[in-house]
Parts: structure tokens; C-alpha cells; sequence
């Protein structure tokens, strides 16, 4: 993250950054968040906040490590609270597709780690990433440009392709 937000900054571009641990997120979808979610109404303060914030941005990074091939609780309970229909999204009139609220949003990256290497996790695991994040949230609600920058296998992998890994997202940042 430090490094993508370098070469943003870098760029001249302004970093608003969205950690969720230091805020104390609570990634749990109460029942309030719940009524809120079928009423098109966020209810939680903090999410509000996010949400606000996500409007104002012309290219959204998430980054996140791969636990048990999914996103952490914390990601997931960011994206059900933040990717919120009337706020970010909307249904689209005959209810079978979305339409993105974000109109400012020009493109997303998303950048993980992961211990797993990429062909077993894409052929065998199912490559959850791709198909619930990329293209189950992103893309169904009409975002096309989405990238990814995975970097896996990260226990093994050697001091060169770290720095790799953080030029990569230094570049993405300074993309921005």
C-alpha cells in the first residue's frame, strides 16, 4: 500500500486512505445494515463515511492478503457495507443487472498476497478473487476497468521479486 500510495502522491495525485483496522471497522452486517441494504439506506456511520469518500475517488486500490483463498472478514464486511445499493450501485430498472454509482471512478486495482501459487489457485481453488470480487462485484455492476496485481507465493519468494512486487505498485499508484 505504501508503495502505491508513493507513486501516487509522487504524480501529484491526492491519497485519501482507507485503513480499516486503525479505524476499528466493524466488518459485521447487523441487522440495521441489513434493513438498511433492502431500504437502499446505509446505516452505519463509519460505512457512510467510506462510502462518501469511494464517490469521490477516480481510482479505488484495495489491498488485502488471500486467506483460505478469500478475502479477509474485514474486506469482505468493507464491500458489503461500502459497494451498497443507491449508494454505489443501483439496479437497473428491469432488475436482472447494476449500474455503478461512482461516476467519478475511472478504474480499480487490487492487490493481494497469497502463499499459494497462482495456476493452483486459479484451477483448483477457483480463483474466488477473479470470480467474486473482479467480476461479481466490480464488473457485474458495469466497472470495466479493473486490475489485479497478485502477488503470490510470497513466503518463497526472494528479496528481487519483492522489490518487484513494489514497483509494480508504485507504478499503479503513480497511474492513478
Amino acid at each position: 500500500m505504501e508503495s502505491a500510495k508513493k507513486g501516487a502522491e509522487q504524480q501529484g495525485h491526492e491519497v485519501d486512505v482507507i485503513d480499516l483496522e486503525a479505524d476499528g471497522f466493524d466488518p459485521v452486517m447487523h441487522s440495521a445494515d441489513l434493513i438498511g441494504f433492502l431500504k437502499h439506506k446505509a446505516q452505519d456511520d463509519q460505512a457512510i463515511d467510506y462510502i462518501e469518500r469511494v464517490k469521490l475517488a477516480d481510482h479505488l486500490i484495495l489491498v488485502f492478503p488471500i486467506w483460505w483463498e478469500l478475502m479477509p472478514a474485514m474486506m469482505k464486511g468493507f464491500i458489503d457495507k461500502v459497494i451498497f445499493p443507491g449508494e454505489t450501485f443501483d439496479y437497473t430498472k428491469d432488475g436482472t443487472g447494476m449500474t455503478s454509482l461512482l461516476t467519478n471512478l475511472k478504474s480499480t486495482t487490487i492487490m493481494t498476497t497469497m502463499n499459494t501459487p497462482k495456476a493452483l489457485y486459479r484451477w483448483v481453488f477457483g480463483d474466488a478473487i477473479q470470480r467474486a470480487l473482479i467480476r461479481g462485484t466490480f464488473r457485474k455492476m458495469g466497472l470495466k476497468q479493473v486490475k489485479w496485481l497478485s502477488c503470490n507465493m510470497v513466503k518463497k519468494s526472494s528479496d528481487a521479486k519483492r522489490q518487484q512486487w513494489l514497483a509494480q505498485a508504485e507504478k499503479i499508484g503513480a497511474q492513478a
